[in-house]
């Protein structure tokens, strides 16, 4: 039960902060495709990479840490779901470019920014 509460704290804390950065879709230059959601799935990635790295290196991070910042935060703070139902509203406005352009970094820089925060943990 204790380690559900850190989960799910580390999930509301996430959860607020994806908010604040889904502001950044709401700005009229910015909307061709959901900037907001991309830089938190970036930075997600990052920073899920940077734990896993500190996570496997040290033990900075106890079990209810790892998971209050990882499953709960991280998780609460990424946007999968979000990513999907704007492509899917992308595709239903028939911009294509804008939803290939779309997934295409998102995956991309995704991947290569939890690449960087793991390997930015061996350096440290």
């Amino acid at each position: 039960m204790k380690i559900a509460l850190f989960i799910g704290l580390g999930g509301f804390a996430g959860s607020i902060a994806r908010y604040y950065f889904s502001k950044i879709n709401l700005i009229p230059a910015l909307s061709v495709i959901p900037f907001g959601t991309l830089l938190v799935n970036i930075a997600g990635s990052f920073l899920l990479g940077l734990l896993t790295g500190i996570a496997d290196k040290t033990v900075l991070l106890s079990v209810e840490w790892r998971m209050f910042l990882m499953v709960g935060f991280c998780g609460g703070f990424t946007t999968f779901s979000t990513f999907a139902g704007e492509n899917l509203l992308l595709m239903r406005n028939a911009n294509f470019h804008s939803m290939f352009i779309y997934t295409g970094l998102s995956v991309f820089l995704a991947f290569l920014f939890v690449y960087l925060g793991y390997n930015l943990t061996k350096i440290l």
